[in-house]
């Protein structure tokens, strides 16, 4: 069986990040870099965010090949909750890979950083989050209306969420 492992995201990892953001099949996540250098640039803050408990990001390893990355951003109001984001390469789509990613990501959240809330927030549209959202036994907690940007516009978005017990 194939093991995923996370580590901390490098600039190295950057080109890599870049050909997987700009998938044009990636429909509900629209962070797309403009360019690898744009990427560097984004990967150099880590350390500065890791510093300042504001975000902790990681690459997703397949058997020690990157296929995608994930993090965990600190509310900044309530430090004591942390909201998950994560993409995956679509040539590794729907192998449970997101679901084991997440699993791992949350430990951390909940066991090292001390969190007592995670959340996850999804395009309503985005059947695979929803799946991995319930896989991980977060709760649907209801619609957050206008709370995602697409375009132009900001649409719906479900929140998912997870209290330590």
């Amino acid at each position: 069986m194939p093991k995923i492992t996370l580590r901390n995201q490098k600039v190295s990892d950057a080109k890599r990040f870049y050909e997987i953001l700009n998938n044009p099949n990636f429909k509900f996540f629209k962070i797309c870099p403009k360019s690898v250098e744009a990427e560097k640039d984004f990967l150099r803050q880590n350390v500065s965010k890791r510093k300042k408990n504001y975000a902790y990001n990681y690459t997703i390893l397949y058997d020690g090949k990157l296929i995608g990355g994930c993090g965990i951003k600190i509310n900044q109001h309530r430090k004591f909750i942390g909201e998950i984001g994560y993409f995956i390469d679509e040539a590794y789509w729907r192998k449970g890979i997101a679901t084991k990613a997440v699993k791992l990501i949350e430990k951390i959240g909940f066991s090292k950083l001390g969190l007592s809330r995670i959340e996850i927030v999804m395009d309503i549209k985005h059947a695979g989050s929803k799946k991995v959202a319930v896989k991980c036994g977060y709760l649907k907690e209801g619609i957050m209306r206008k709370a995602i940007p697409d375009d132009s516009k900001l649409k719906d978005a479900y929140l998912y969420a997870k209290v330590l017990k």
